[in-house]
């Protein structure tokens, strides 16, 4: 039997907050409620979330230092970020902080659903691969293990977030090939929407400071001007 997924909603607005919750339990979903950023933050401390629903504007603890939060945290989980600010630079910047996926207010509650249940799925299906793919890699200085979710570099660990660790292994698994932002954020962030493609060029910029030996000159991921990213698999030292 499978066990009940656990979301915590935090959101200020008492009528959004009804909602969601309504449609969500509707779902199987188990929730709590959160109606500040404060009790949000000590909410999420505690652990055992499958899922984050959280607005940007709270009082108290905004939604972005919760979001930064939750990504120093060991385990991964999912977030979905609302917010009443539809500006490309909010969504850009929640994206960058962590968040998976970003909508505007107002919305469907319908839509929201759906992109709960397609995160779930994502999640899922990344679980099911590392699974499948248990072998580590290792390309010359770099190795890599699925499992362990273990990087490292000239043998010393490398400390990786877990959605730059799914970008590496992403690349890993496909060495040579050409990926397109759009195409990379379909495949490791589940979802292909247009502006949301600088979060890619974060994550890429993040992972070379931390894999190549001169992040201006790298020398695994490589940028195809005008095409995208490729991952090169170099010859073992």
């Amino acid at each position: 039997m499978m066990k009940t997924k656990k979301l915590l909603i935090v959101e200020d607005d008492e009528n959004i907050a009804e909602l969601l919750q309504l449609h969500l339990r509707e779902e199987g979903y188990e929730i709590v409620h959160a109606a500040d950023g404060t009790l949000g933050l000590e909410l999420l401390k505690q652990g055992g979330w499958d899922a984050l629903i959280l607005d940007l504007m709270l009082p108290g603890v905004d939604g972005l230092e919760i979001c930064r939060h939750a990504r120093t945290m060991t385990r991964y989980t999912p977030i979905v970020m609302i917010s009443a600010r539809s500006s490309e630079t909010h969504r850009v910047l929640g994206l960058e902080l962590g968040a998976d996926d970003y909508l505007a207010k107002p919305f469907s509650m319908l839509e929201l659903v759906a992109r709960v249940k397609a995160l779930f799925r994502r999640q899922e299906a990344m679980s099911q691969n590392l699974m499948q793919d248990a072998g580590t890699l290792t390309f010359d200085r770099l190795t890599i293990d699925p499992l362990a979710r273990d990087v490292r570099l000239r043998q010393q660990p490398v400390e990786l977030t877990p959605r730059e660790f799914d970008l590496l292994w992403f690349f890993a698994k496909h060495p040579g090939k050409v990926f397109s932002r759009l195409n990379l954020l379909n495949q490791v962030w589940g979802y292909q929407h247009e502006g949301y493609e600088h979060t890619v060029n974060t994550h890429i910029n993040r992972l070379r400071i931390k894999i190549e030996d001169n992040p201006a000159e790298p020398e695994f991921i490589l940028t195809v001007w005008g095409k995208g990213y490729k991952f090169i698999a170099l010859r073992n030292e």
